[in-house]
Order: C-alpha cells, then sequence, then structure tokens
C-alpha cells in the first residue's frame, strides 16, 4: 500500500505543480494566490508520500483522503482540476483497496 499511494501522491504533486502556471495565464488568478494554494497542495502530497504507509502513520491515509477533496475542490480555480481531482481520488482509493487486499492475502 505505501508504494502505491506514495506513487499516486508523487505524480499528483506534479499536476498540481503544472496547474499553477494554468491558474495564472489561462484562469487570471493572481500569482500569489496561485503559488500557495498550489504549493501549499502540491507540498502536502509529498510530505505524506513520505509517510504514508508507515508503522503508525495511519492517520496519513485520512489525510491523504482529505488532500483528495482539496484537490477536486481546487477546481474552482482551475476548472480541468475537477475532473483530474476526480482521477487522483478514484487512484487513491483504488491504492488502498489493492493495498488491503494484497496485506490480506499475505
Amino acid at each position: 500500500m505505501r508504494r502505491l499511494c506514495a506513487t499516486v501522491l508523487i505524480f499528483e504533486a506534479i499536476v498540481i505543480g503544472l496547474a499553477i502556471p494554468v491558474a495564472i495565464t489561462i484562469e487570471h488568478r493572481s500569482h500569489t494566490m496561485a503559488l500557495v494554494a498550489g504549493g501549499v497542495l502540491a507540498g502536502a502530497a509529498v510530505v505524506l508520500a513520505a509517510v504514508v504507509g508507515r508503522t503508525g502513520q495511519g492517520w496519513a491515509l485520512a489525510v491523504g483522503s482529505l488532500l483528495q477533496v482539496a484537490v477536486i475542490a481546487a477546481g474552482l480555480v482551475v476548472p480541468a482540476m475537477f475532473v483530474l481531482g476526480a482521477i487522483f481520488a478514484a487512484l487513491w482509493v483504488i491504492a488502498i483497496w489493492l493495498g488491503n487486499r494484497y496485506r490480506e492475502a499475505s
């Protein structure tokens, strides 16, 4: 589960980072707002990727799930994030499901 969830979060951080210039140039949002919002979301994804799945870090799955909601909500700034956030939320759920399934089989 650790590897799957961490992979989803790292790729999500990359997509969030790429949404920052889109918010500035296409959606005409302020540089500060786009950098702060995108930076916080991307940074949170990277930090969670580092701790998710470790022993005693079960809270990271819950916080990661909240992050998925926040990324979908980023669609209010960049509408494409509604779709991308939903895709990453689905990948997040699948990663948790597959991780639990593998753990039960072991």
